[in-house]
């Protein structure tokens, strides 16, 4: 019962959407006001740009504060790290987009692909910290022990030894962030906006997929409502794909100890 409503919706989204996928839709740019035709190819690099920079800001500082948290997090640095991490997990995306248009478009005085980028990474860190703060604790004390023992520094032990045990599951945790950051949009109509033609400045607007198929789907023109299912489900075929090969990695990282 519970699989129902996402095989529906799945369904729903695939029926649509294939009508409108061509080659145009992959290649082309968005078309005028009240044409048909054109496609979402600038709104697809985007959402790859702005994920990108997300990845590029996120996971270094979401796996560093994991690191911290596993294996120096019990003071009060540790718990005001960990607090924060999970205060900013229950934070609504909206809310997140707000401030980094404050922060971010404001001072730049323009939107940005680079203040979209900030904006999700801010909702990537928290999962990443949790997610390998958890996996480093399951790498064995011995491990650590002996690395120590041979005079290694705590911190190259958590680069070369612990890092590289939990890799499979970090790596996991990254595909998962960034299948929730590829389908937010709240936080980039306040940061990246949207633009109408190609992009590959970090401070310019920046087309992405789910900004265009709620600029798509609020439009009179059935012929946009038409992309915006192809959108909707080039989008659902991206996250479902990061989803899956994030399973795929677990079983096969972690099913032959079970």
């Amino acid at each position: 019962v519970a699989v129902v409503p996402l095989f529906s919706v799945a369904w729903l989204v695939l029926s649509r959407g294939f009508r409108a996928l061509n080659v145009d839709f992959f290649t082309a740019l968005p078309s005028p006001v009240g044409e048909t035709g054109g496609g979402v190819a600038n709104a697809i690099l985007g959402t790859a740009y702005i994920v990108g920079i997300a990845c590029a800001i996120g996971v270094p500082l979401g796996v560093g504060a994991g690191v911290f948290l596993a294996e120096k997090g019990n003071g009060r640095l540790g718990e005001a790290v960990r607090f924060t991490a999970e205060v900013l997990s229950g934070v609504p995306s909206i809310v997140v987009g707000i401030v980094a248009y404050a922060l971010v478009v404001i001072p730049m005085r323009r939107f940005s692909a680079l203040a979209g980028g900030v904006a999700l990474a801010v909702l990537m860190v928290p999962t990443l910290a949790r997610s390998t703060e958890e996996l480093v604790r399951l790498v064995p004390g011995s491990l650590r022990e002996a690395s120590l023992a041979l005079g290694v520094p705590w911190w190259r032990t958590s680069l070369r030894v612990v890092l590289r045990t939990a890799l499979g599951g970090i790596v996991t945790a990254i595909l998962l962030a960034v299948a929730r950051a590829a389908g937010e949009t709240a936080p980039l109509l306040f940061t990246s906006l949207n633009n109408q033609y190609w992009n590959f400045s970090p401070d310019q607007p920046t087309a992405s997929l789910t900004v265009q198929i709620f600029n798509y789907a609020v439009s009179p023109y059935s012929d946009w409502h038409d992309k915006a299912w192809g959108a909707a489900l080039v989008l659902l075929i991206l996250v479902g794909g990061l989803s899956l090969s994030a399973k795929v990695l677990t079983r096969s990282r972690f099913g032959a100890t079970r």
